[in-house]
This record gives structure tokens, sequence and C-alpha cells, in this order.
């Protein structure tokens, strides 16, 4: 269980984020228009596989966090400079209908880049970004479709329905709320467990629409529960409460929180699978772990019990404290990331024990929260 400290680490979350400034700019700067995934002995550049197409917003995304914290002046000018240099390319998929992460690829980059400038030629990207994205509704079933296949719903996808609640609003368009609610409700129903913890997938008959049984890619097995799935479920169901007001939404984040706080070593940082066997259960995940403190940092603002919101961001700053203390890559010369410990697909062995780069965006999200404006 996760133990919770009462001291400030302010001074050491600024200087993670002076940091992790460091670092984008030595990638940008070494390896320009490169959008990398993960790490390999601590580089970014390599020839490894990346088996999905889902990653390009987060660099660009950090570089919106950090242009926002820096406005007005020559150096948030240029932040801003190189956060649009790297977003304007992706903006051609928002009709990208072969990934399950528009939300992931926009909601960091022109969702960011909208909130800071108001351009409203940004929102219309978002919103055919999100009208794209609930073009995966299958009917049967409910659910929004995996990239992998028509029968398979991922809960990483929790963390893209976003974009369709989105696109809904700013439209007032009943039926992509209407889809966005029942998947993330068919996700409730299927994925989220009685305890709080999750599974990567859920697999449907395509004749009926029946719920068949839980299975994963990147998990130790189907019924396992695989960190980062766990992670994507907390904050995407706060994100989905954000949008709807619904309190089904709100228990469902704070069931998965639950679990996370009382299943997590002390420290806050996660095994890859918490039912991992022997030889593996001690590999930790800290990009699971960056995702849980941004979304425990978030469900603190979305509570409306005092006690709660203040147990919630306690908790979230504990697991932010510990990232910034014993895992980044600072003092290491030759590491070019900026959160070590990640791990992407440790069956098909890639990004273990690296940087990957959605652990660096929740990262330094969760700084850029916890740190206010």
């Amino acid at each position: 269980m996760i133990q919770i400290s009462e001291s400030s680490d302010r001074t050491s979350y600024e200087h993670a984020l002076s940091f992790a400034r460091r670092q984008l700019r030595s990638l940008i700067e070494r390896d320009p228009d490169f959008y990398p995934m993960y790490t390999e002995r601590g580089r970014w550049r390599h020839s490894g596989e990346a088996w999905t197409h889902w990653c390009d917003g987060f660099l660009p995304g950090m570089l919106w966090i950090i242009a926002a914290r820096e406005p007005g002046d020559a150096e948030g000018d240029w932040w801003s400079k190189q956060a649009e240099r790297y977003s304007r390319p992706l903006e051609p998929r928002q009709y990208d209908r072969e990934v399950h992460d528009l939300g992931f690829i926009f909601t960091s980059t022109y969702k960011r880049w909208f909130d800071l400038t108001g351009d409203t030629q940004l929102k219309s990207v978002l919103v055919q970004a999100g009208r794209t994205m609930g073009l995966r509704f299958r009917e049967k079933g409910a659910y929004l479709r995996s990239f992998v296949s028509e029968d398979s719903l991922f809960i990483d996808i929790m963390m893209n329905v976003g974009i369709i609640f989105y696109a809904a609003r700013e439209t007032c368009d009943s039926g992509l709320l209407d889809i966005a609610t029942r998947h993330s409700l068919t996700t409730r129903r299927v994925l989220v467990r009685g305890d709080g913890s999750t599974a990567h997938e859920g697999l449907f008959d395509l004749d009926t629409g029946a719920f068949l049984r839980q299975s994963t890619h990147q998990g130790s097995s189907g019924d396992s529960c695989w960190s980062r799935g766990l992670a994507w479920a907390l904050y995407g169901f706060g994100t989905v409460y954000h949008y709807t007001r619904d309190a089904r939404f709100l228990q469902t984040a704070e069931a998965c929180a639950a679990f996370y706080i009382e299943n997590t070593p002390a420290d806050g940082v996660p095994p890859w699978d918490y039912d991992a066997p022997e030889e593996t259960r001690a590999l930790p995940d800290t990009s699971a772990a960056a995702i849980a403190a941004s979304g425990l940092l978030q469900l603190a603002r979305l509570v409306p019990d005092n006690v709660k919101k203040h147990y919630y961001q306690a908790v979230g700053r504990r697991v932010l404290s510990t990232l910034v203390r014993q895992y980044l890559g600072e003092g290491d010369a030759d590491w070019e990331g900026i959160l070590k410990g990640g791990v992407y697909h440790l069956h098909k062995k890639l990004g273990v024990n690296e940087s990957v780069m959605w652990g660096e965006y929740f990262f330094v999200e969760a700084l850029d929260r916890a740190l206010g404006k």
C-alpha cells in the first residue's frame, strides 16, 4: 500500500521540470523532426519495432506544457514555435482510422494549442478527430473497436474516448455523446472488475455482440491486472466524469484508484503487472506510475468531497516524488530520456526498463499539475 508523505517537494518538482526542459531541447536539437517512442539503452534513435503508431502527440504535448508555463517572453515563444512545428504534421491524422489513439495524438497537442491561443481552426481539427474516432463504434456490443481487430476492446481506449466527448460537446452532437457514453459503460462493465482491477482487452462475438472473455496483449495473462492498463482506467474514467458528471464514472475512477493505492508498493511505483510471475514481478513500470500520478491529481480536482480531494492529491504527489527522487535520467550523460524504468511491451521485449514517450508526457503533465501556474 502506498505510504503518504507529508513533506513538500515543490523544489524537487521544479528541478525535475527544468531537467525535462533540458532533455527535450537536446532531443529536438540533436534529432530534429523525429518522433521517438521508446529508448534502447537510453537512446531514442534505434531500429526497434513500433508495434502501432500511437505516440506522436506526446513530444509536442510536452512542448505545449512548457510553452504554457512561460508565456509572453522569448523563451516561451521559442517553446511555442517548437510545439507548433511538431504538432502541425499530425493534422492529417484527424482522419486516421487505423488506430484507436486519436485522443492521445490530439488532446495532448491541438487541445493544448487551442487552450493557449483560442484559434478556432484548431478546434475544427479536434472535432474531426473525435468524429473519426467515433467511426470505430460497433453497435453490436456497444464499444469502440481496438486497432487489433473488430472483436477487440482495449482499456487504453478510455484515454481516447474523451476526444469524442469533446467533439460532442462542441457541436451539440447527441449521436457522438451516445457513442462515447455507451462505450464507457461497456468498458466499465466488461474490463473493470469488482475489486477495481482491470483487464487489458475484452473480446466479443461479432454476430451477437455478446461479451466473450477478458484477454491481454501486454499484461501477464487475461485475468491479471496490467498496471499501465489500470492507470489508463483510473485517469480515463476521471476524464469521462469531467465531461458527463455521471457519478457512475467517478465511482469507477475511484475504484481503480483504490486498487492502485492498496496494491502498489509503499513508494507508489507499481510492478509492470500486479499478477506477474515471480521471475518478473519485481520489474516496475514508471510510465504506469506517471499516468497514475497525473490521474490522481486530476481526480483530486474532480471529487466533491474535500477529504478525498486532499487524499488523492497527497497520494499523487507521493508517487510523483518517488519518480523525481529515484528514476530521473539525470546524472547519466548517455541517457537521452527524462524518466527511467518504463516498460512498453515485455512479451515483445520492446522498451523494457527504458524511457517511453507516454511516461515522459504524463510525468511532465503531473509535474505541471503539482506545481500549478
